[in-house]
Parts: C-alpha cells; structure tokens; sequence
C-alpha cells in the first residue's frame, strides 16, 4: 500500500505555487522543506551577503551550528535529489507559461561570471581572468547561458570550468574542456531543451576565438559575437590590419551624406532612443559575403569611440547577398544584428546586479558534489547529474524581465 505523503510546511506566498511543482521530484519531506526554504531565503531581502546563514535567517557566525543552518547545509551538499531534473522542470514551466515562453526572435547569451576564492580546497578554483575585477586572480569561474529578448531573459544552464591544474595531464587530458568547448556544448544544450534563438551572442573573450565560432557553425548554431578592435588577421607586415582599419574604410562624410553606413534607432531599456550607425565591413576573409561578416556598430563613424563601437562578426547572410540560397539561416540586415547584439549588452549591464542579489558569488560549499557536475551513471564525464546544486537553485530564482 502506498503511503500518503506528509504535508509540508508551505513556502511564503505565491513562492508555494511555484515549489509545488517540483515536489515530484524529491524524494522525501527533507528535501521538500529544503527546497522552500533555499528558494525562500535567495528571493528574501538581506541587509549582508547570501552566504548559508543568511539563507537560514541566522547569525552570521555564532549561528552556523543552527538547526536551519545544518538543514540547508545539508540539503545543497549531501541530499541525494538530482538538480538536472530540477533545472529541467523549471524549463518546461517557462516554456508553458505564455508570459516567459521563448521564441525564435530572441537571443542565447553566452558568457562567464568569475568569483574570487582564497581556498585552495575548493574545487574548480585556480588563477583566472576576472573582468568583473579587472585582474586575474584564485577564483571559480563558471560558463552560463541564458535565452533573452529585449523583454526578459532566462538562465537556462551553468557548467563551472576546471583549470588544467586540476586534471592529471593538465590540457592533454581527455577530462579537460576549456570555457568555449563547455560554451559550445550549452548552446546545443540550449536547443535541445526547447529554447529557440536567432544567434548566440558573446563579447570579444569569446568571438576572438576561431575554434568556437568554428565549433558553432559546425553545429548550426549561429552567432552574432564582438571581436577585439585590435584583433588581427595573417597578412604580410605593410598588409596587417584590424577591426579599427576596417571600419574606416565605407564611406562616411556625415550624418547628412552617411555614405555607406546606415542609422539605426536603438530603444534602451528606460525608453530614451540613440541614433547609431552601422556598416559591413571587410577584414581579409570576412566580408558582406563571407561565411563571416564583419559588422561596425557605433556612435560616431568618423571617431569611433572605443566605448560606444562594436565590431561584430557573424555568419548570418546580408540580405541579397549569394549566400542566401545555401545558408540554413535566414538573412539579417544590419538593423538585425545590432539589435540582436543589443539584447546581450543589457544583459551585460543589468545581471550582475542580480547575480549578487541572489547570492551567486557566496556560496560555501567547496566539493564537487555541492558546485561540480559529477559522472552519472552512464558514464557521461560531462552529464550534470548530482551536481550543480547551488548553481540551479540559483538559475530557479534568476528568470527576471527587462526594466524590473
């Protein structure tokens, strides 16, 4: 006979409405209360960072041994529920829900979110570049992608990297990914779960990179990523040039004989609107009919800024252009690629703030079962399964919409 279920203690609020949709999904009344309550403690407001006790409500040191503390501890640690499936619950509901569901139009933003950690025990933590910081420093860096429009954006997965030091062959080893192999592998993650984009998106860290654009294009993925106004391409010594060259060779004698360069209107997100303007470019294989196009956004043809220019590489055809007829994507003007670029640097702007809101960067967990995906038990070196823990319950709380 089976047994009914113990009632369990509800969450506050409409938060009880949301969690009892994954009550399914774990296996006991433990689990259940430690998700309410995880849940409740990253949406509440604290007056100090989100670390386990502020998540319990207790004090920040003398209260550590405190039984809410212990049950938290517990259940993002050592709890044996599994936050793949979690994490793909909280999918399934966005993409049911009219006001989140995604849609082709949108955006699959990729980019990573480093964290400084002093312990050497943690895993996953090593020197590594932190923008957040402007240094390189000991730290956990992990690769994210999130789905988004100009309305809202959706944490969809988050894979921490692993620095070399940690494997036994260093880079040579077969367990070892760097952060745009992980990159690569969640856009196709992505679109197997039902999150359909127009271009994956990323700044120069990533779209300097020709492996990974390559990596994507092989897999049908397209993208629309920044590249490093210094980046070069092969060419002999009086033949070298670069982004910066490239943009001031269309025509340009004014906004009143734009020349080749085209004005878009960009709306931000709290209603003002700029006039941009926006060129094809050519820089050596790149060009307005390359696999790769070469596209200069930016404020001011005649200067460009260095803070208000984008140079921007993508595979997705011109209009007209005779890659139309063998592309599997569909055309996109100039207009287009700003804007899908755009959607990324709100992001950009707007989620670290968020990021810290939630309490991304305090967690205190230092083993691979609480932050690391672990094998299954398939085998598969790179499933998520009984990891990531604090990592999806904080991607459950992360889908937020533009301008709130």
């Amino acid at each position: 006979m089976v047994t009914a279920r113990r009632p369990c203690p509800p969450a506050p609020g409409p938060l009880e409405d949301y969690a009892t949709q994954f009550d399914d999904l774990f296996s006991s009344l433990t689990q259940r209360h430690g998700f309410r309550e995880c849940l409740a403690g990253l949406l509440a407001p604290r007056d100090r960072n989100k670390t386990l006790t502020a998540l319990a409500g207790a004090e920040p040191v003398t209260g550590t041994q405190h039984p809410a503390v212990q049950r938290l501890q517990f259940f993002l640690s050592e709890s044996t529920w599994d936050p793949a499936r979690v994490n793909a619950r909280r999918l399934e509901l966005l993409r049911a829900d009219e006001a989140t569901a995604p849609h082709p139009g949108g955006a699959l933003v990729i980019d990573d979110s480093g964290d400084r950690r002093d312990s050497t025990a943690t895993a996953h933590v090593g020197r590594q570049w932190l923008g957040r910081y402007g240094k390189t420093d000991s730290a956990v860096v992990t690769v994210t992608t999130l789905w988004a429009d100009e309305r809202l954006s959706c944490p969809l997965h988050a894979v921490p990297y692993t620095p070399a030091h940690h494997f036994p062959q260093g880079e040579r080893d077969p367990a070892f990914r760097t952060k745009w192999k992980i990159a690569a592998q969640l856009a196709g993650r992505a679109r197997a779960a039902g999150f359909p984009f127009r271009a994956a998106v990323a700044d120069g860290a990533y779209g300097d990179l020709d492996d990974f654009r390559c990596e994507l294009h092989a897999a049908d993925v397209p993208f629309v990523m920044a590249v490093k106004r210094r980046r070069g391409v092969w060419a002999y010594g009086d033949q070298a040039r670069t982004p910066v060259d490239a943009a001031h060779e269309p025509a340009w004698r004014g906004p009143q004989e734009a020349g080749d360069w085209t004005a878009v209107t960009r709306t931000f997100r709290d209603g003002h609107t700029a006039t941009w303007w926006v060129a094809d470019a050519t820089l050596g294989f790149w060009g307005p009919d390359g696999l790769t196009r070469l596209a200069v956004a930016t404020t001011d043809p005649a200067t460009l800024p260095d803070k208000s220019t984008w140079y921007l590489a993508t595979d997705l055809p011109r209009p007209g252009s005779p890659r139309m007829a063998e592309s599997p994507y569909p055309p996109a003007g100039l207009a287009e690629i700003v804007r899908i670029y755009g959607i990324r640097n709100w992001i950009e702007q707007g989620y670290q703030q968020v990021k810290d809101e939630l309490g991304w960067a305090d967690f205190q967990v230092r083993s691979d079962v609480a932050i690391l995906p672990q094998p299954s038990a398939g085998g598969d070196p790179q499933s998520p399964d009984p990891g990531q823990r604090r990592v999806h319950l904080l991607l459950e709380s992360g889908n937020h919409r533009s301008g709130t």
